[in-house]
């Protein structure tokens, strides 16, 4: 039990997640992962002057479970001390793009929650938001992205530290994770639509990943968590390069922007559709090469391309980026 948490507090050391005197919100939902989560902060929390609170999203989807995971939560903050700050499933029906739909997405539940837990932190003045992610995760989201397309920046999928998001358990195993649950008999909520391949995510963790691991490689999910290190090293270089081009070109100028190199093409895209305040993790890789075959076209000086509320005019050596 000791190990685990040691090993996280070296994570957060090495990336820089936290400081001494940091004000943190917890996403908890119950489950295993974010029970560790809660469990090694509690354990911090002795050692250093860590402000905790817990925040539960109930999105009312799983009947009487999710009741009673919002039950589980409330109990564990009464028992440890802790404020807790709930969302309620009757505020999904406030929200205008969901009203229509009964099933919502995962990423607009996603979207949900993470407003959320946004709305919390501002709300009370704390530093960072800490959810559950572990490396298992990371590896479905990998394969998730390759299987809709991605560049670099999907393929390196989670980070540590991403804003004021922090996963200290991405390096951490789901395997790891139940262990160290058992080690402290400490109990946890089962989502029994984990085992239900309903979500694109759960397919893949169910069936997918278990294919690769029996027939191709049995260390499969080290070798992708690997790769994605590598990877999001590579973007990061190759973003800093960007921003800088970016920066001294920012009139998009068709004919300079096809003559930089096709990496750097796309990064200078993603660029200048981020400063239009859009939201660049809708935008897939299909979609920045639509843009580049339109600005390559010979068929006319003036294309246009739209997708996920983006519109990209090219008129004569100039493109224009905006969003409806």
């Amino acid at each position: 039990m000791k190990n685990l948490v040691k090993k996280i507090q070296d994570t957060a050391h090495q990336h820089n997640l936290w400081g001494k005197n940091s004000k943190i919100v917890l996403g908890v939902s119950g489950g295993p992962d974010s029970i560790c989560l809660l469990q090694v902060f509690l354990q911090l929390q002795k050692k250093y002057p860590l402000e905790l609170i817990i925040a539960h999203v109930n999105y009312g989807l799983r009947g009487k479970d999710s009741e009673a995971d919002e039950k589980f939560v409330r109990e564990l903050a009464e028992k440890n001390n802790l404020k807790l700050e709930v969302f309620p499933k009757a505020k999904l029906s406030e929200i205008p793009k969901l009203s229509f739909r009964k099933s919502p997405s995962e990423n607009e539940l996603r979207d949900i929650r993470y407003d959320f837990f946004e709305k919390i932190r501002t709300e009370k003045k704390f530093d960072l938001i800490a959810v559950a992610h572990n490396s298992d995760d990371q590896v479905e989201t990998y394969l998730m992205r390759i299987l809709r397309g991605a560049g670099l920046q999907g393929l390196s999928a989670m980070k540590f530290s991403q804003g004021k998001i922090i996963r200290p358990l991405l390096g951490i195993s789901r395997k790891e994770i139940l262990e160290f649950l058992r080690n402290g008999n400490l109990t946890y909520r089962t989502d029994k639509t984990n085992a239900e391949s309903l979500f694109l995510r759960n397919k893949i963790r169910n069936k997918l990943i278990p294919q690769l691991e029996k027939n191709y490689n049995p260390s499969i999910r080290k070798t992708i968590f690997d790769a994605t290190v590598s990877i999001a090293q590579d973007y990061d270089y190759i973003n800093e390069v960007a921003k800088k081009v970016y920066q001294k070109n920012k009139d998009l100028s068709v004919s300079k922007l096809l003559a930089l190199h096709p990496a750097i093409q796309r990064r200078v895209l993603l660029q200048a559709i981020a400063e239009k305040k859009m939201d660049t993790q809708n935008i897939e890789l299909s979609h920045i090469e639509e843009i580049l075959k339109a600005l390559k076209s010979t068929k006319g000086k003036n294309q246009t391309f739209s997708c996920q509320g983006l519109k990209m005019t090219r008129k004569g050596d100039k493109v224009t980026i905006s969003y409806n």
